[in-house]
This record gives structure tokens, sequence and C-alpha cells, in this order.
């Protein structure tokens, strides 16, 4: 299945989209479980690729349970991993209340996967943005020590409209393979987080890491930041990797510093519709307080 093939197939589909986001009968739009001025919904979501030949759960046939799953969960703020292009537009096309910022890794333009952000714009502001490789040359496409892949993280400085305090947000996906291309990764977005953060302002990380939680690559950030899911009042530790139901691992992480309190935390394991599962990926969201 090409790229183009992909894009028709969901242009035809995407109005079908819209009328089951119409429909009174979907239930699926939660009331806001943050109504406090100093709160923020933040998503990690790893989307798989679209590129990836998974027969049935391929995104031709799954991306409607993406757009379900959104407008369920009503992020404030999301990173999405292995993103390409014709996917960050579906998200972008169907809905209009969220901007982005993404570039491709391959070449720092369009091709490949994009690290992109959304964000709600009636809830955020962008500031100053950009992107890095994980690389000994961060400043262009590179890939870097014993990975694999080209690897990036996406940062941007919001603005929160109601409380008017602000944050850097950093997106990423680590190596599959390179244990030192991980280790090396976090401590380099480290370093770039300090040279932004000259105001001490609240910081959150999201990613695929690559890694279950006993992996040394994350006591980098032992002391500089807290997993959401392990300081959350509210929380699970369901696995993230589900494989299409042949895997229980997890692998995807939100951490924040900077914050007052995180008070919930979740893995997103429900079934949309027809789909049972948005991505070989559960999404994870966790609610901040500033």
């Amino acid at each position: 299945m090409t790229l183009n093939k992909n894009w028709i197939t969901m242009k035809k589909i995407s109005l079908l989209l819209t009328v089951l986001f119409l429909l009174p009968a979907l239930s699926y739009a939660r009331k806001e479980e943050h109504p406090t001025q100093d709160s923020l919904k933040v998503m990690s979501y790893n989307i798989r690729m679209g590129e990836a030949n998974d027969g049935t759960n391929s995104w031709n046939f799954r991306f409607p349970a993406t757009g379900l799953m959104l407008k369920d969960q009503q992020p404030d703020l999301f990173g999405l991993q292995e993103a390409f292009g014709y996917q960050v537009r579906f998200i972008q096309e169907n809905f209009k209340n969220y901007g982005s910022y993404g570039i491709g890794r391959e070449n720092g333009r369009k091709q490949g996967e994009h690290m992109t952000i959304f964000y709600n714009k009636k809830v955020l502001k962008m500031g100053k943005k950009g992107t890095f490789w994980l690389s000994e040359h961060p400043e262009k496409p590179s890939t870097g020590w014993d990975a694999a892949c080209k690897r990036t993280a996406t940062w941007a400085i919001f603005t929160h409209k109601a409380s008017k305090r602000k944050f850097i947000y950093v997106n990423t996906h680590l190596d599959h393979v390179g244990q030192t291309a991980r280790e090396e990764g976090l401590k380099l977005i480290l370093q770039k987080i300090d040279e932004l953060n000259k105001d001490q302002l609240p910081v959150i990380l999201t990613g695929d890491f690559n890694v279950t939680p006993d992996n040394a690559c994350l006591d980098v950030l032992d002391g500089r930041m807290l997993s959401a899911r392990d300081t959350a009042g509210k929380t699970d530790h369901e696995g993230t990797f589900n494989d299409w139901g042949r895997a229980d691992e997890i692998i995807d992480y939100i951490y924040y510093s900077g914050f007052s309190s995180c008070p919930v935390y979740e893995t997103v394991t429900r079934r949309y519709d027809e789909w049972k599962y948005v991505s070989d990926h559960y999404p994870i969201t966790a609610t901040l307080i500033f």
C-alpha cells in the first residue's frame, strides 16, 4: 500500500468519520476530567507508522479509531511517534481546533516519521519550537551512536492561556536497538532542556522510549523529572506496547518537572467501535497541575 493509495483511501472515508463524530448516539465523548484553570491533559501516542503492512490492523483500515480515540480523550497536548505525513494530515483535517508542529526525521522536511506535537489552540499558545536529532550532530539529519535509525526530539515552549503559565514540552522516540543511543539520547534531551530553560519553567517529556522501566537508560532522569505513571494519585501499570495482542510491555512514558501534582495517569486500553486496537501501542495520558 503506497502513501498515495493510503491518502486516497482516507479521503474517501473521511466523510464517514465526520458523520460518526456527529452521531448523537456516539457515547465516547466524556465530561471534562480536569476543569480547573491550572490543569493540563497530556497524551503520548505511538500511532504506528502507516507504511507498515499490518493486515487488517494497517492504517488504511484502522485510522477512524484514532479519530474516535482523540474525540474521546480530548487531550490539551499530545505527541505522536512514528507518524508519516498523511497520518499527521488526517488529524489536522479532522481536528481543526488543534495546531501542530513537526518535521520528518529523514531529511528535516517531510520525509520519514514525524515526532509531531499537537495542541488545543483554545487552551495553549505555541511560542518557540524546533527539532533536533539524537546524535553527535543534533543540528542536522543524522544517526547517533549505535542506533538503527535516525531519531529526533520535537520541542516547543507553550503558554497555558487560563493560568498564564509557560512550560517546555519535548516529544521523542528513542531507538529500538541501540542501548548507547538511548542513554546518550536522553542525556542530550536533558542538555537541550537546560539550554532552553533559563527561566526554570515546568517541563514535560513524552515518548516511546523502547525500554521497560528497569532499563538503565532511564536512570539519567532520576532526580530531574518524575514519571506520571509512578506518581499519579490515580494510575495503572498496564502494558503500553500490545503488538496487536501479542505483547504486554511498558515502553511509553510521560515525565514531568515543575508541576505541583499529577492527579491522574491512564493507559487507554478501551476499544473504539469495531477496532480493538487504535495502534500497536496504547495511548497514555496524564493530567498535570501547575
